[in-house]
C-alpha cells in the first residue's frame, strides 16, 4: 500500500462491525464501506481527514452493516454502491434479517449495482470489484492497493456464517479459495468484524481451510 491512502477503521454498534473510511490523501477524495452504526462518529473521522464521501459501498446487505447508510448518504449525499444479488436487502426487513429480530432496518434503495469485474474509484486509487457470495447471495469484495475488503466473507481464522436465509457454505468456500486467497500473499484482509489478517497467513492457518 502506499502512505498516500488513507484506511480508518471504526468499530461500530453492537456487533462491532467495522466500518472502513478509505480515502486519497492528496485529492480528498474518500469512500465509506459499511456504515453500520453510529453515524455521527463516521461523520467525526471523515471531516477528520477533510475527505469528500462521494461513494458509500456496502459489502453485503445484512442489516448490521446498513444501520447508518440513510443518514450517512443524506450527510454526504453519495452514491450507495451494493453487489446487485443483495440489493433487494436493503428495502426487505426480512431479507436484510432485521425483520427476524424484531427490530426493522430499512433504506432507500442503492443508486450503483456491482458486479465482478466493476472498479470503485478514490482519486488517484481504483479498486476492483471481487463477487465473494456464500455469506449472502450477493456479498462482494474490494481489492487493490495491496488490501481487500471482505465484508463477513473472511476472518482472523474464521469464516463467514452460512446458517442465514440465502447464505451458501459451498459458495462461500469458493469465494474464499478462489477468490480471495488467489490474491497475493501479502495482501492485507480487512473484515467486516475483528482484526486485519494477510492472505498468506489464512491460507496456511485458518482451521476452516487448512482442513
Amino acid at each position: 500500500m502506499t502512505d498516500d491512502l488513507i484506511i480508518e477503521i471504526l468499530e461500530l454498534g453492537p456487533y462491532f462491525v467495522n466500518c472502513y473510511i478509505v480515502g486519497d490523501s492528496k485529492t480528498r477524495n474518500g469512500i465509506v464501506i459499511d456504515p453500520s452504526w453510529e453515524p455521527e462518529r463516521i461523520i467525526n473521522h471523515v471531516e477528520k481527514y477533510g475527505l469528500e464521501i462521494e461513494k458509500i459501498v456496502i459489502t453485503h446487505g445484512h442489516a448490521d452493516h446498513i444501520g447508518a447508510l440513510d443518514k450517512i448518504r443524506s450527510h454526504f449525499g453519495a452514491t450507495v454502491c451494493i453487489g446487485e444479488k443483495d440489493a433487494s436487502m436493503l428495502t426487505d426487513a426480512v431479507a436484510n434479517l432485521s425483520g427476524l429480530s424484531g427490530e426493522s432496518v430499512m433504506t432507500d434503495p442503492a443508486d450503483r449495482l456491482l458486479r465482478e469485474g466493476d472498479e470503485i474509484k478514490i482519486g488517484r486509487f481504483a479498486f476492483k470489484v471481487l463477487e465473494t457470495p456464500g455469506h449472502s447471495p450477493g456479498s462482494i469484495s474490494l481489492y487493490g492497493h495491496g488490501a481487500v475488503f471482505t465484508g463477513d466473507a473472511l476472518f482472523l481464522g474464521s469464516i463467514g456464517r452460512t446458517d442465514f436465509p440465502g447464505c451458501s457454505f459451498e459458495a462461500l468456500m469458493d469465494s474464499i479459495k478462489n477468490k480471495i486467497l488467489a490474491l497475493p500473499d501479502e495482501t492485507i484482509v480487512y473484515p467486516g468484524h475483528g482484526p486485519d489478517t494477510m492472505v498468506k497467513q489464512e491460507r496456511e492457518y485458518n482451521p476452516f481451510l487448512t482442513l
